[in-house]
């Protein structure tokens, strides 16, 4: 899938948007083995090495502030609307600002990720970026407004809560089942989005909307599915 993704969508002169997460690995590999001749933007401390590692050219948006392409993992996709999760790897706002300067923005991903309704796969909850000193307010706000339970991401290898590459905090809140035939379309999405970011102390939110053109799932036999389909 990551090949594939790499073949359709990439060719020499372009300047590409590099995502963060496992996936990414063997897309940026894929550059470096057919010699494309393009200009990576990194989303992440992890994704600006995978470039060098590789002896791809490194650059950054205050050089190309404008992308044509942009190759990233996601958590979960809805199908149905293209709305993402992304976020567990606490990349959620850079690879958030290269998406949005991109002409597109193609997923590759592999089966367990595909949804019908968010929630339903990635049970780890939506990743919040916030302020340090504002997590708390957050927490309860989103607690209280909209129920469900919002949590500070802790650290594995350290003590203390994870920090992002801009020196943040991440809230993962999982939110509420969907209940009966509620519909969970882009509109409620959207507007879910949009409430949350008004919340004084939240940076970004894990939920891409309205900004995939493509996704690749590899699937259990090895075989490849696209969204939307075509």
């Amino acid at each position: 899938m990551r090949c594939r993704a790499v073949d359709n969508h990439l060719k020499n002169g372009l300047k590409v948007g590099i995502g963060s997460g496992s996936t990414i690995v063997f897309a940026v590999q894929r550059i470096a083995q057919k010699g494309l001749d393009v200009i990576c933007v990194p989303t992440s401390f992890q994704s600006k090495q995978l470039i060098r590692d590789n002896g791809l050219r490194l650059s950054d948006l205050e050089e190309c502030p404008q992308l044509d392409v942009t190759i990233d993992g996601a958590d979960e996709v809805d199908v149905e609307s293209l709305v993402l999760i992304k976020g567990g790897g606490a990349a959620l706002t850079q690879e958030k600002i290269v998406a949005s300067a991109s002409k597109e923005l193609i997923i590759v991903a592999d089966y367990t990720k595909e949804s019908l309704d968010l929630g339903q796969k990635w049970t780890k909850g939506l990743p919040i970026e916030v302020i340090p000193m504002a997590y708390k307010v957050v927490i309860d706000k989103i607690e209280k407004s909209y129920k469900g339970t919002a949590v500070l991401r802790m650290a594995k290898a350290k003590a203390g809560p994870v920090v992002t590459d801009n020196g943040n905090f991440i809230i993962d809140w999982i939110f509420p089942a969907k209940v009966g035939n509620e519909k969970r379309d882009i509109k409620y999405w959207s507007e879910l989005n949009t409430n949350i970011k008004m919340i004084t102390g939240v940076v970004e939110t894990g939920l891409f909307i309205g900004m995939t053109s493509r996704v690749y799932f590899g699937q259990n036999d090895g075989s490849v599915t696209t969204f939307p389909k075509q």
